[in-house]
């Protein structure tokens, strides 16, 4: 084998290397995105029990009616939020605030903690809250492992030259880590 067929071996053995590298990134992207979207199939379900929660309680806490314009404004900016991961983070923390609110006013109101339709309403909520935290670990491992493949020697390399991007995490705020208990009981 003559030079040409040593630098044919070499140029062949950087193209395996080249392409090896570039479909784990593609890997670790698409594990990222993946969880991005289930962290949004849940925020949207989320979503869409608030509202539901906010009228069973509107009916015993009429004088709330500050809180439940705050909850559908906050609703609203964390769907606009859309897939802007640090924006999303930031305004559903914001959201969770007045919720936790809505929850803690079954206290004051022992009919309304005691109505199966709020039960039901609360325990799906605290559900899809669980589901939320299992997404949003399973997307910061998938963003971690995609990140440190971006950063280190040699997917680095390949990672620059075909456009890869650090992605943010999803961040929980200080109010989403002290998220109260909820009681299932329907007395006090």
């Amino acid at each position: 084998m003559g030079v040409s067929g040593v630098f044919a071996v070499i140029i062949a053995a950087a193209a395996i290397g080249v392409a090896v590298l570039f479909n784990l990134l593609v890997r670790k992207r698409q594990m990222a995105l993946n969880g991005w979207s289930d962290i949004d199939v849940q925020l949207k379900r989320r979503a869409d029990l608030i509202p539901q929660l906010a009228n069973v309680v509107k009916g015993y806490a009429a004088h709330e009616r500050a809180l439940f314009e705050e909850i559908s404004q906050l609703r609203s900016a964390a769907l606009l939020a859309g897939d802007d991961v640090p924006a999303r983070s930031a305004a559903e923390t914001a959201l969770s605030r007045p919720v936790r609110r809505i929850v803690a006013l079954a206290e004051d109101y022992p009919d309304l903690k005691a109505s199966g339709n709020f039960l039901e309403l609360q325990r799906a909520l605290a559900e899809t809250e669980d589901k939320i935290e299992m997404a949003r670990r399973f997307y910061n491992g998938a963003v971690r492992e995609l990140n440190t493949a971006i950063e280190t020697v040699p997917s680095n390399f390949v990672a620059g030259a075909f456009g890869f991007a650090v992605r943010q995490y999803f961040e929980a705020g200080e109010g989403d880590r002290a998220t109260p208990s909820v009681s299932m009981e329907g007395g006090r």
